[in-house]
């Protein structure tokens, strides 16, 4: 599966339509979200207390859910005649939406973690719609080479900055409203699965230490400094949010500085995800196995250096690492980072070390490197032990398989192991 996001180039026109179908869908997603707030408030009660201020009147539905919402559909556009305008799958999808964030909070994951309660949205905050289907029959949305045609909406210029691969089926078609613009992301799909490098083709590999004084540190010495993109725009950032708060809420000029205030961040967003691609295209060309840390990004971001590890953004680096490694042909091994700074690469030693000691000196074999790469080097050798993979003295990684009885000699002395 890939998403390519395109900009597209509405007319005046069509952007009220698009703007003005994003609101219906908002307003629908709020009375679809309230109906099934109010029957799970109808049937749960509390055993042991009553309510003194209210008590909810009228029947109390069986059931609400996707498939109940879905049938009043069709009553919602005889109540309210301008939900015609828009196409009718783009308000199942919204339903769809809803009940997958409902059933993430109510029911917990295979790990028992579960997600927040949805909540209402504002004005504003609903800010793209989908097209299931496209460029096939009933479809609604179609693309031909530079013209994208939307049901409802119309016909608009797309700028196709690469090409569709070929053999790939597009899916669905996202319009997303985002502070420069209007995009529209394809999504699509190919049968044929890309199958990583076999093990016994494995010829180079490398550990990969993620940190705060240099972006990653590799197993062979390399580092990639940190860029801070948040941090170097910090203090624009700043000014401008300190001009909006002089404006009257609501006024031309609030939305204006609003918008402004939007494209800084997104312009740091980029920054950091093309600084991403970019480092992992780099690792993937040159290693067939790269190992990482499984950090707990969530437990490290409440610490006092939440910001900087915020900013340096390790989660997102490691999810476009496997993206890049999956369509190269590359693995990507996640070990547990427990014990990976403090164990010597060397002897295995434990050299206990606080993060302000920078240099890893181990009393018992003598070894002496910076703590990254130390830590690099430990990740490497857990990654390539859990793949069954080994380094021989000589150099260069060997698949380990089982021994064969001919390899031993007559008086139980192995000759040869490989």
């Amino acid at each position: 599966m890939l998403t390519y996001s395109y900009k597209i180039k509405p007319n005046a026109e069509q952007e009220a339509a698009m703007l003005h179908t994003l609101e219906l869908l908002r307003r629908h997603w709020n009375y679809a979200l309230g109906q099934r707030l109010d029957w799970l408030r109808r049937t749960r009660c509390q055993l042991d207390r009553c309510s003194l201020v209210s008590e909810p009147i009228g029947e109390i539905p069986v059931s609400v859910n996707y498939y109940t919402q879905q049938a009043d559909l069709k009553q919602t556009k005889e109540l309210f005649p301008e939900y015609k305008n828009i196409w009718a799958e783009l308000q199942q999808v919204n339903l769809q939406r809803l009940n997958k964030a409902w059933e993430r909070w109510l029911f917990p994951d295979k790990s028992g973690k579960r997600g927040g309660r949805p909540k209402y949205k504002k004005i504003g905050e609903l800010r793209s719609f989908v097209y299931p289907r496209v460029n096939c029959p009933k479809a609604a949305a179609y693309l031909n080479n530079s013209i994208l045609k939307l049901s409802k909406i119309g016909e608009m210029r797309i700028i196709v900055h690469r090409p569709i691969p070929d053999g790939f089926t597009l899916k669905t078609c996202t319009i997303v409203h985002k502070a420069d613009g209007w995009y529209a992301c394809i999504s699509m799909a190919d049968d044929t699965i890309p199958e990583p490098l076999p093990l016994e083709q494995v010829k180079t590999s490398v550990g990969v230490d993620v940190g705060l004084k240099e972006f990653l540190v590799t197993s062979e010495g390399e580092t990639v400094p940190i860029k801070q993109h948040y941090r170097k725009a910090q203090s624009h950032l700043a000014r401008q949010q300190r001009f909006l708060a002089r404006k009257q809420k609501g006024s031309r000029g609030f939305t204006a500085q609003q918008n402004k205030i939007s494209r800084i961040h997104q312009r740091i967003g980029r920054q950091r995800k093309d600084f991403h691609y970019n480092t992992a295209h780099k690792l993937a060309k040159k290693y067939d196995l790269i190992a990482v840390e499984e950090l707990n990004i969530k437990g490290l971001a409440r610490t006092r250096l939440s910001k900087s590890i915020l900013d340096a953004a390790w989660g997102q680096f490691i999810t476009i690492l496997e993206s890049v490694a999956v369509k190269c042909g590359v693995r990507v091994v996640k070990v547990s980072p427990h014990g990976i700074t403090q164990n010597c690469s060397k002897c295995g030693a434990k050299v206990p070390k606080t993060l302000s000691i920078r240099l890893h000196e181990c009393d018992k074999c003598g070894l002496q490197m910076d703590r990254d790469q130390n830590a690099a080097l430990n990740i490497k050798e857990r990654a390539l032990s859990e793949v069954g993979l080994i380094l021989p003295a000589g150099g260069g990684l060997v698949n380990r398989q089982p021994v064969k009885p001919e390899a031993w000699g007559l008086n139980g002395v192995q000759l040869s192991l490989f």
